[in-house]
């Protein structure tokens, strides 16, 4: 069998867990099976990597920072490999460059294109593990790329996919995927099994389990894949076309505060201005979300609509040096704010499941800014200092706790 076994910074984050995945990889190396390791950088590295960054230049050049963090998997990978040569066993580290893994030229948010698989097999041949470099490709230039917060995911699922792997695991802090996040909804309870459909909607959506493209190519792929703990040895989440558990209502509760919103005011109330508007939006590869247009009056209207956090300054500068075009009065952004989200294919047969998390939200005296809905999920925007409340008075609605 070849499996892919994927680990996180925390999962890494010390010599003692770094011999903690060895020794869980080595295992299954003995039994005979083929193995490969795709790692994300020990601990917060990255996030200290990129606070250094903004200590040199507070606006980095994308294709400098992406050169910085890659880094991090680097030292991860070549340590990792250190550790199995003291067990004795035969592995070998590589990075993007080695793989070869092929992206988009875009820089700290790049998609794959193709992996080269001749240099990971013949290392199988020889029967050494494989140790790659997650989060991290090449672009047409020879320029590495970074493929976004999480981006080890998709790695490992890429990998799985191209060597049709037998299996593809990936190991966090947690035990899988839960009905909410435990930090905030400590009611939250393990789910057996989630449709990749499900599971891409809650990751989108702010659960931080899995990379969002990560569960779409393992979709596109037939890629089973099973999230688990490194830190114990039990029974994880099984993420599939589809699941034989009972069809709940909803599976899940997603919080996001990595979200702000904008709003355009004063718009030309004809055909064509919000298309010019995300357009311009797209073009420069930003995200977004939750849109909400008004009814005309006086012939113009608002549009407003949610971005993350990180894109949201230049959305609005992009807005703002297109006023001209697109004809609006104003532009404002509000970054106080969090958007709740409840994903489960049962609601597509079960009128009311609206209802019931507005009711949730009334009940606490929470009141909603804006609304997104598909077969699937219902997200609202709301203050973000009330995001908890709400994640914890949804999940109690629809009797999600153990």
């Amino acid at each position: 069998m070849l499996i892919v076994k994927k680990f996180g910074g925390t999962s890494v984050g010390d010599k003692e867990r770094i011999f903690n995945v060895a020794k869980r990889c080595a295992e299954e190396y003995r039994k005979g099976n083929d193995v490969i390791v795709v790692l994300s950088a020990m601990g917060k590295t990255t996030d200290e990597l990129i606070a250094k960054a903004h200590e040199i230049n507070p606006n980095p050049p994308k294709r400098e920072l992406d050169m910085l963090v890659t880094t991090g998997e680097q030292v991860s990978v070549a340590l990792m490999a250190m550790a199995f040569d003291t067990m004795d066993v035969p592995s070998v580290s590589l990075n993007a460059f080695q793989v070869a893994m092929h992206t988009t030229r875009v820089h700290g948010n790049a998609r794959l294109k193709r992996i080269d698989s001749d240099r990971i097999m013949h290392e199988l041949e020889h029967r050494r593990i494989v140790i790659v470099t997650g989060f991290q490709g090449i672009n047409k230039y020879d320029n590495y790329t970074t493929l976004g917060r999480g981006g080890s995911d998709t790695t490992a699922v890429a990998l799985a996919a191209a060597l049709h792997a037998d299996a593809c695991e990936i190991y966090t802090d947690v035990d899988g995927v839960y009905t909410a996040d435990p930090r905030y909804v400590p009611k939250a309870r393990k789910l057996e099994e989630i449709t990749y459909d499900e599971m891409l909607d809650l990751a989108t959506l702010g659960a931080g389990v899995l990379h969002n493209r990560s569960v779409e190519m393992a979709k596109k792929y037939g890629v089973q894949l099973v999230v688990r703990s490194s830190l114990n040895d039990h029974e994880g989440t099984i993420v599939k076309e589809e699941t034989n558990v009972e069809r709940m209502l909803i599976s899940g509760v997603a919080l996001d505060r990595n979200t702000a919103r904008i709003s355009v005011i004063g718009l030309k109330d004809e055909p064509g201005m919000a298309f010019k508007m995300f357009n311009l939006l797209a073009k420069a590869g930003i995200n977004v979300d939750v849109i909400l247009q008004s009814i005309g009056r006086e012939s113009t209207k608002d549009i407003s609509f949610t971005v993350s956090r990180d894109e949201a300054d230049a959305a609005v500068e992009i807005l703002k040096e297109n006023m001209s075009r697109i004809g609006g009065k104003s532009i404002s952004c509000n970054r106080e704010v969090a958007k709740v989200s409840i994903v489960g294919a049962g609601m597509m047969s079960n009128p009311g499941v609206a209802a019931k998390m507005f009711e949730a939200l009334y009940n606490q005296n929470i009141n909603i800014n804006m609304i997104s809905t598909s077969e699937i999920r219902v997200t609202v925007l709301i203050h973000e200092k009330d995001a908890e409340r709400a994640a914890n008075a949804v999940h109690d609605a629809f009797g999600l706790e153990e």
